[in-house]
């Protein structure tokens, strides 16, 4: 891997330099863009509204508009801020790590120990696992100031970036205000059909089936010159269980599906 930022964790008077590394990868298959008639590559162009010219990234800055008013912001303003000539991710506080509300958790990054000695990347790597602590740290990339969570993954510290309380929206649905009674018999029902379904997370066993079908696909264009038929391709799928608009008892469905489940279960064990 290769690392995209360099810095220093800080908090009181520790400082840890670390060099960072984005923990993800998209799997996407890149596709782009062609005319259907002849295959042409379709791109776009960067074209300025006024004088009608293409437009270089160098000659492009940015603008904000207010009321009518545009502001335009220059390389030079945008360089000129302080937060971005910073090189320090800060640790504003450790809270308990369930407070971490994953709907705010965004993008993942490794940090690697970057000095001679690992012992204060270690120790706070330590002091996070026997706290069961997550520090909430503030720092700066790509010129924006971002909000994390850092924790630990094996041995390795973790930084994943946080959304702004603002940036969640707040669930607000009139269907849940209605007065809805379960009964005991339900909670039971339902909480054997969980249980039958209980595991042991292995994120390896699950496969992007699109990625799989769409890479087929591609192959098999390949190999046939760009001629073939899709059916031959991929295997026909089995008709959609449940298909039927009937519909059935909460109660029922609760007991089928456990049934359901525990004979897939036993068929196969």
């Amino acid at each position: 891997m290769r690392s995209i930022w360099k810095g220093a964790l800080t908090f009181g008077l520790v400082n840890v330099p670390v060099k960072v590394y984005s923990a993800t990868e998209d799997h996407d298959v890149s596709l782009h863009q062609v005319h259907d008639e002849d295959g042409g590559r379709i791109r776009y162009k960067r074209t300025c509204e006024i004088c009608g010219e293409v437009v270089a990234y160098q000659n492009i800055d940015r603008a904000y508009e207010d009321d009518g008013q545009m502001v335009v912001l220059t390389k030079e303003d945008l360089d000129a801020l302080p937060a971005e000539r910073s090189r320090e991710i800060d640790v504003v506080e450790f809270v308990p790590s369930d407070q971490v509300d994953l709907l705010t958790l965004d993008k993942a990054y490794y940090l690697e120990p970057d000095s001679k000695s690992p012992k204060a990347y270690v120790l706070l790597r330590k002091t996070l696992e026997q706290t069961d602590r997550t520090a909430i740290v503030r720092f700066t990339l790509r010129q924006k100031t971002r909000l994390a969570a850092l924790r630990v993954r094996g041995d390795v510290l973790v930084l994943q970036t946080l959304l702004w309380a603002d940036e969640v929206r707040e669930a607000a649905f009139d269907s849940l205000d209605e007065d809805v009674k379960i009964s005991k018999k339900e909670l039971e029902l339902s909480a054997n059909l969980v249980d039958s379904y209980s595991s042991d997370f292995d994120p390896e066993s699950f496969v992007d089936e699109y990625q799989k079908e769409l890479r087929t696909l591609i192959d098999a264009k390949i190999e046939a010159g760009d001629t073939f038929d899709v059916a031959e391709t991929f295997a026909e799928e089995g008709e959609v269980e449940g298909k039927g608009g009937e519909v059935i008892d909460l109660m029922e469905a609760l007991k089928a599906s456990v049934e359901r489940s525990r004979a897939k279960k036993k068929d196969a064990g």
